[in-house]
């Protein structure tokens, strides 16, 4: 492939000083070059006219000058997103974990919603581990929230006593792998009182003088609830774990997300693990990584629905929500109500509300934008309108 991409090149050098025709391909159009000439079995002069066909369409690409790319951008997302669904649907091949796509999902990503309704994350393994089932299976019981009531073979309330009695099942723990210390370590933190005996657990509730009054009775089914909610494993935001294998390894989907953490574990694939919540990768990863999660999200959103959208207009879309270092949403609270013109900020939402407090600071709108100058009835400075012409007058 290296040599074939080596004579890729050496045919544009040639076709820019036979033809003079000033081709600068970005890489990733010299290994699909590349490949070309290899799978198709072009000759030479094959590979030349297509060289000069891409020229062409790589051209067309281009925007010209004086564009409303802003526009265009909206309009190409915006005009699908009216075709897509409002449901919810499972997530790709795993019943039990729902995801929010469709426009919900678009909603929320253009929103910067630091709280989205369905957080998830998909967990890879480096090479050594991605193939240990056990290790696997360990981390996976370590990561998803477990509770009492997950490991109990029994569980009664002693009126007699008040007492919460609850039976461990050995089986169930040594089937998710928990450590029987630590678990009792936990009940004994949480229930200072607690009593442990082998896999019985006993926890008083402290009222036995009246075991006869119904406020005692509500405190003891209180506590029973608590000990049977007790955490005894898991990570802090994550709750349920499927564990899937697929052609070559095992990979993790959950249901929470708390990337942080796991990419503090040690077995974990850096560059693969990833989240659906923006803001965390934002916080984690720095805002690059934001807005490659963003374009990553949009493209994989639309592509559910079977709809095509150009990368650059969702590029674009991220590169503004991005700019200032943080991650901002499109709308009155984030990129639109920070316009730097009155009259556009106005044209969008809450009119009466932006006028007042313009004319309290004495603010002045210098007319650069679009929509300022359609107010007005101006000509807008894009494309015939971006270009300014003055009579050169000479003296005879």
């Amino acid at each position: 492939m290296e040599d074939t991409k080596i004579k890729v090149r050496d045919t544009i050098a040639e076709l820019n000083d036979t033809e003079n025709l000033d081709i600068d391909f970005p890489d990733s159009y010299i290994e699909d070059l590349a490949k070309a000439y290899i799978n198709k079995e072009l000759t030479d002069d094959e590979l030349k006219e297509l060289i000069r066909k891409l020229k062409n369409a790589y051209d067309r690409a281009h925007v010209e000058a004086g564009e409303a790319v802003g526009t265009v951008a909206a309009q190409s997302v915006g005009e699908p997103g009216t075709q897509m669904t409002m449901r919810t649907f499972h997530y790709a091949g795993v019943t039990e974990l729902n995801v929010t796509l469709g426009l919900p999902r678009l909603i929320e990503i253009v929103d910067a919603r630091k709280e989205i309704a369905t957080p998830t994350m998909d967990i890879y393994f480096d090479e050594e581990r991605r193939d240990d089932e056990e290790f696997v299976r360990t981390l996976a019981n370590k990561i998803g929230k477990s509770t009492i009531n997950d490991i109990l073979s029994d569980f009664n309330l002693n009126y007699g006593t008040m007492e919460v009695e609850a039976t461990l099942d050995s089986k169930k723990i040594e089937e998710k792998r928990l450590d029987r210390d630590e678990i009792n370590a936990t009940v004994e933190k949480a229930f200072k009182k607690a009593v442990i005996n082998n896999d019985k657990i006993t926890i008083p509730s402290g009222k036995t003088d009246k075991p006869d009054n119904r406020f005692e009775i509500r405190e003891l089914r209180l506590l029973a609830d608590k000990v049977r909610d007790l955490q005894i494993s898991g990570i802090k935001g994550i709750g349920k774990v499927i564990i899937r294998k697929d052609d070559k390894e095992w990979i993790i989907h959950t249901e929470g997300s708390n990337l942080k953490e796991i990419l503090d574990m040690d077995g974990i694939d850096h560059v693969r693990t990833t989240t659906n919540n923006i803001h965390e990768i934002g916080e984690v990863l720095g805002i690059e990584a934001a807005r490659q999660s963003i374009i990553n999200e949009a493209q994989n959103t639309l592509s559910e629905q079977g709809l095509s959208v150009d990368v650059r207009h969702i590029m674009l879309v991220a590169d503004i929500m991005t700019s200032e270092g943080v991650v901002k949403s499109i709308g009155r609270h984030g990129i639109s109500g920070e316009k730097s013109s009155v009259l556009a900020r106005a044209a969008f939402e809450e009119t009466g509300k932006h006028l007042l407090r313009a004319s309290i600071r004495g603010e002045v709108d210098d007319l650069t934008g679009i929509i300022e100058n359609i107010i007005i009835g101006q000509p807008i400075p894009l494309g015939t309108g971006s270009v300014g012409v003055k009579m050169d007058y000479k003296n005879e």
